[in-house]
């Protein structure tokens, strides 16, 4: 029974008996309409990761009896895509839908609520963040920033990008010119390359012409719609700058503030069903379009050891930088290392166990 035809039969049952009659139901007082505005960081081309902003509207809206919408803007229509966290933080919408790591030259600190170099797992992000020290962890940044933070997608771990040369050393970086987000590009500069800053349409057309080498941007699903296969072979992972890639919902501290415990509480809620809706988009769509891509010319290659060994290295000296210049980086930085120290070894006993069987199963049923 819905909770208006509720109300109303109760309160049809008090003037029954004679009871005084309340003037409106509690609810409806208690559930004023509300309308907002949420700027995307993505485009609607990238609509597995778009839709996850379009999902959180549509149930909240449900949740709320369509008393709290939300309009979903794309990137660019509102504000530009980097510029979703200024626009929350000045109230200019009252949320957004972005990844944390665009704001790296803001407060690296922002990086763990999206993706770290050599960083967690879709799995243990999503534990770190709900059951960890993650989402009070990095709601302490966002503090800065006038924003209330709640995790609003997963991508899977994403690729290492696609690149006109194999790489085959570390000695094969060295002048290479990369799109790549911040953090990668604070630990692959160490190791020669050249980090460019690309907007997502750009990519085909930058890798083309030459004026960049390589380029990373999610995964096979995403890829496969730009056809960086046609313009760059080989298609390297694993993409150890976003072992767990995190989309993060933004509200503005002040209006949160405003809503009704309940419409909070709905918030949160469809803000969760968002995130699992969009890894389970990810992890259906993405294994077809991967053989697509490789029939169409790509060249899936696992990067070098030796590459995977240097990246981890030189990230290890970025963290220890950061720490020391900023204690409350050190702070995160501490408890998510820890976090992930200590549940990579189950995994290793639970899930990597088993999946590596399963591959060799499935191999040797062929």
């Amino acid at each position: 029974m819905k909770r208006r035809s509720f109300l109303k039969q109760a309160t049809a049952g008090v003037a029954a008996t004679g009871g005084a009659v309340l003037a409106s139901p509690v609810f409806a007082q208690d559930a004023p309409s509300i309308s907002w505005r949420l700027a995307s960081s993505f485009p609607t081309s990238a609509d597995a990761i778009y839709n996850g902003s379009v999902n959180f509207a549509k149930h909240l809206a449900e949740a709320t009896d369509g008393k709290f919408k939300i309009s979903v803007h794309h990137a660019g229509e509102v504000v530009p895509a980097l510029q979703v966290l200024d626009a929350v933080q000045n109230n200019t919408v009252q949320c957004g839908h972005s990844a944390a790591y665009y704001y790296y030259g803001k407060d690296p600190a922002l990086s763990f609520d999206a993706a770290v170099p050599f960083g967690l797992n879709t799995r243990q992000y999503n534990a770190w963040m709900r059951a960890g020290n993650g989402l009070a962890l990095t709601r302490e940044v966002y503090k800065k920033f006038n924003i209330v933070n709640f995790p609003c997608g997963h991508t899977g771990t994403q690729m290492g990008g696609w690149f006109r040369k194999e790489i085959n050393s570390v000695e094969d970086l060295k002048g290479l010119k990369m799109r790549c987000s911040a953090f990668a590009g604070a630990v692959l500069s160490r190791l020669g390359v050249i980090p460019q800053q690309v907007a997502g349409g750009d990519i085909y057309p930058s890798l083309e012409k030459g004026t960049i080498d390589a380029a990373e941007w999610i995964g096979p699903y995403d890829d496969e719609k730009l056809g960086f296969n046609k313009v760059a072979k080989y298609y390297y992972y694993p993409g150890w700058w976003e072992g767990g890639f995190q989309v993060s919902l933004y509200v503005n501290d002040g209006e949160y503030e405003k809503l009704p415990k309940h419409y909070q509480s709905a918030i949160m809620q469809a803000s969760a069903l968002a995130t699992e809706e969009m890894i389970g988009t990810y992890d259906a769509k993405n294994p077809a379009a991967l053989r697509r891509l490789i029939a169409g010319g790509g060249v899936l290659k696992r990067f070098p050891k030796a590459v995977l060994d240097a990246s981890f290295a030189e990230a290890t000296k970025v963290y220890e930088e950061l720490s020391a210049k900023d204690p409350l980086f050190k702070k995160i930085h501490d408890d998510y290392m820890a976090f992930r120290n200590d549940v990579y070894p189950w995994f290793g006993v639970a899930e990597f166990s088993y999946d590596a069987f399963m591959l060799d199963a499935l191999r040797n049923k062929k």
